[in-house]
């Protein structure tokens, strides 16, 4: 789904640069500006230094005059606004609306799908061209926020839950709060991990360390040969249980080596 971030009259530039940041981390790159403070604001220093990397959302960004030019392409808007009015869209959380969003485009194109199928009918009619649908997202100035007359053209208004005795969000932060959540709704992304798969020890280098170990436990006088019950089946069974690295292998067969050393030394 085309999805648009709207940032209306920002006056401070490091704010349009941390919204770029918070759009690329999550995926999404169509930012337009509608009438901020600064002309030259995509170019400005402290814009192009919050934006940490994030030059290919400013680079693709959009200026314009008005509202409406910011829209073309939309056919859902949610304001993001916390002060309230006496009326206007209905106001939601962003995980509860985007999920019956979702399920509405859903059923959309399950629509466009039927009809697809009749028209595959020589005696059907011909089905209108499916609607592209976008939402956008819209944020107002850092020091009044919204307009009455920007929230009110708008089909909800995003109240992210926080704190009730202390909901004041930056806006570089509600960019944040929102994208994640409409990303999340839209499949999210996999966790990378942080460190390098890890690989297993085979069968071979457990027994063989099983082996060494034996003879450290023996020369050491915990093992009895003639006598040794369940031990090392035991200590198979936990090894299997730790799924040992190759170099944990080593660092134990090293403890062996050291063992067996120590009970030779004091014979």
């Amino acid at each position: 789904m085309k999805t648009r971030f709207v940032l209306i009259n920002t006056s401070h530039a490091g704010n349009v640069g941390a919204a770029a940041r918070a759009m690329k981390t999550m995926g999404f790159d169509d930012l337009v500006l509608v009438a901020p403070r600064w002309a030259n604001v995509l170019r400005r220093e402290e814009t192009i230094q919050r934006a940490s990397g994030a030059l290919d959302v400013l680079n693709n960004a959009r200026i314009v005059d008005t509202l409406d030019e910011a829209l073309d392409g939309i056919s859902h808007l949610c304001a993001t606004a916390m002060t309230p009015r006496d009326f206007g869209p209905p106001t939601a959380a962003p995980r509860a609306h985007f999920e019956m969003l979702l399920n509405q485009e859903l059923s959309r194109q399950d629509g466009c799908a039927e009809e697809a199928e009749k028209a595959s009918n020589p005696e059907a009619s011909e089905p209108e061209p499916a609607r592209q649908a976008g939402v956008a997202f819209l944020f107002g100035s850092e020091r009044f926020g919204m307009t009455n007359e920007d929230v009110y053209r708008c089909h909800v208004a995003l109240s992210i839950p926080t704190n009730p005795g202390f909901g004041s969000l930056n806006l570089g932060a509600a960019i944040q709060v929102i994208a994640y959540e409409w990303r999340q709704a839209l499949g999210g992304f996999a966790v990378q991990d942080a460190t390098p798969a890890r690989a297993l020890a085979d069968a071979a280098q457990v027994a063989g360390m099983l082996g060494h170990w034996e003879q450290a436990l023996t020369a050491i006088g915990f093992l009895d040969p003639a006598a040794p019950k369940k031990l090392m089946p035991r200590l198979n069974q936990l090894f299997n249980r730790a799924q040992l690295s190759p170099e944990e292998i080593h660092i134990l067969r090293g403890v062996a080596k050291a063992m067996i050393e120590t009970a030779q030394a004091k014979r």
